[in-house]
């Protein structure tokens, strides 16, 4: 008897196995492996600094390191439209096995309120840099209760339209991963609702970015809500879109900003914004794209503020590109000239002096649209000799790329950059004029899995970018790339 029951047990088990099995439909196993070289120089426009640890300052400005990143994707699809996605990822700096170094010197970061330049990298021994990290675990289901729409909850990608507001929420959860711009990790912890109405497309999303002491009023969340359509003619597409960055995040240097004596006081710091984007080809090889946003909300974040302020912000992305010469030359070349534009705050480099009335800088959201290989990042994840010039607000600028291929399997690019301030940013220093940017690159396919770059970039400083001593040298990039996916 008693053998009977094992084997009813044991036939129940393959029973239940089998269904299991048969329930999984596929299951894809992806991923891809890139190893990068950095060689930088001047990344803080000032060659001649000193040797000072308490801000960061190195005499040696060229900056050397290789970096890894591994990534693995599992993709399963199951019956009645339910597929679940889980991607692992691990991101570190070469000889750096507990991430005990730190990058400071000419990789340093901004604290934005106290104007001060910190190190970044985990504390010593904190964080193993063999970690794995979870980019992306997300159950999808289609045709969720009602046929046009798609639910997708969890960790998750993000974008709409060409990323100009929301594409990536660039992060280094181990703390030691240097060259941040290059993070695999951009990742959000959401809900996305989709509905599809061919050829209308409706999303509503909502995102944790921080979870902060368990209290419902004092996180940052991510509200949106993106129509588009698709035309029938001229390969034209539009959306209309709105995005809250809710930051009800309470801490010590808000509040002793607001003169407050508790840290359990709300403040505000909120970024509400709506746009327009659309492009289309007036003629065969010819392409108009064109994005307008406007800001408002409530700001708080500078150093000797007195109350809420309220937002008004502007930002303008237009782009023309041509491929008109692609059939007509071996090379099939294609060029393309873009202006972009963020609005700013007046005199933000006097940082106590403009404490009421309307504030106009841009907030950058979430951005993942990126064009340049220095000056998108500077005062952002790195210092330069001025502070007060972040690339993602009061700029103005001007992009003309040209792309070539010499062979089917060689890509050249080259780009061009102008940068200018749309407001003064200091009582000392009225010149506007921000800098110019080159990046060349270029890209072999050694095969269809595995590929080889080459990128080099300068950076030329404007008098805008000059220090107290009048430095303003040129920062240099050069990244070497080999990566392989499967």
């Amino acid at each position: 008897m008693k053998l009977m029951k094992v084997l009813c047990v044991i036939a129940l088990v393959f029973a239940v196995s089998a269904i299991a099995y048969a329930e999984t439909q596929s299951v894809k196993v992806s991923g891809d492996i890139t190893l990068r070289s950095f060689l930088r120089n001047n990344y803080d426009l000032d060659a001649s600094d000193a040797d000072n640890s308490n801000t960061g300052l190195q005499t040696n400005n060229w900056a050397s390191y290789l970096t890894s990143t591994a990534e693995v994707q599992i993709d399963a699809d199951l019956t009645d439209n339910v597929s679940g996605v889980v991607r692992l990822v691990n991101q570190r700096v070469w000889g750096d096995g507990l991430q005990t170094g730190q990058a400071a010197g000419e990789l340093g970061m901004i604290d934005d309120i106290n104007d001060v330049v910190v190190a970044r990298g985990a504390t010593p021994g904190q964080t193993d840099a063999y970690s794995v990290l979870v980019d992306l675990a997300y159950v999808e289901l289609k045709e969720f209760l009602y046929s046009p729409l798609t639910l997708r909850i969890g960790r998750q990608d993000l974008w709409f339209g060409k990323g100009f507001i929301i594409g990536a929420n660039m992060q280094d959860p181990s703390g030691g991963f240097w060259p941040m711009e290059y993070t695999a990790v951009k990742s959000f912890d959401a809900i996305r609702a989709t509905l599809d109405y061919d050829p209308w497309t409706i999303d509503g999303v909502f995102a944790k970015i921080s979870e902060n002491a368990r209290r419902a009023d004092d996180d940052i969340n991510l509200w949106g809500l993106n129509v588009g359509y698709v035309f029938d003619n001229y390969n034209g597409e539009a959306e209309a879109y709105w995005f809250f960055k809710q930051d009800r995040n309470p801490s010590t240097v808000a509040n002793t900003v607001m003169n407050t004596s508790t840290v359990n006081d709300v403040y505000n710091d909120d970024v509400h914004t709506f746009g327009l984007r659309g492009s289309f080809d007036p003629i065969e090889d010819w392409t108009i794209a064109l994005e307008g946003a406007y800001q408002t909300g409530d700001f708080l974040g500078i150093a000797g503020q007195q109350s809420e302020r309220d937002r008004s912000a502007w930002a303008i992305d237009a782009m023309v590109e041509c491929r008109y010469w692609q059939d007509d030359f071996a090379w099939r070349p294609v060029v393309s000239a873009e202006y972009i534009f963020y609005s700013g705050q007046e005199d933000v480099g006097n940082r106590n002096a403009v404490t009421t009335g309307d504030y106009n800088g841009w907030d950058s959201m979430y951005r993942g649209k990126f064009d340049t290989a220095i000056r998108e990042f500077q005062n952002v994840f790195y210092r330069t000799a001025t502070a007060s010039t972040p690339s993602h607000t009061n700029q103005h600028q001007v992009l003309g790329r040209l792309t070539l291929e010499p062979t089917d399997s060689l890509t050249f690019e080259a780009l061009y950059g102008h940068f200018w301030l749309a407001e003064d940013y200091s009582n000392q220093n009225t010149d506007k004029n921000v800098g110019d940017e080159v990046d060349l690159s270029l890209t072999w396919d050694y095969t269809e899995d595995v590929t080889f770059g080459l990128l080099s970039a300068w950076f030329f400083p404007g008098d805008a970018l000059e220090n107290n001593n009048g430095t303003d040298d040129v920062a240099t990039d050069i990244v070497g790339t080999v990566a392989l996916s499967f």
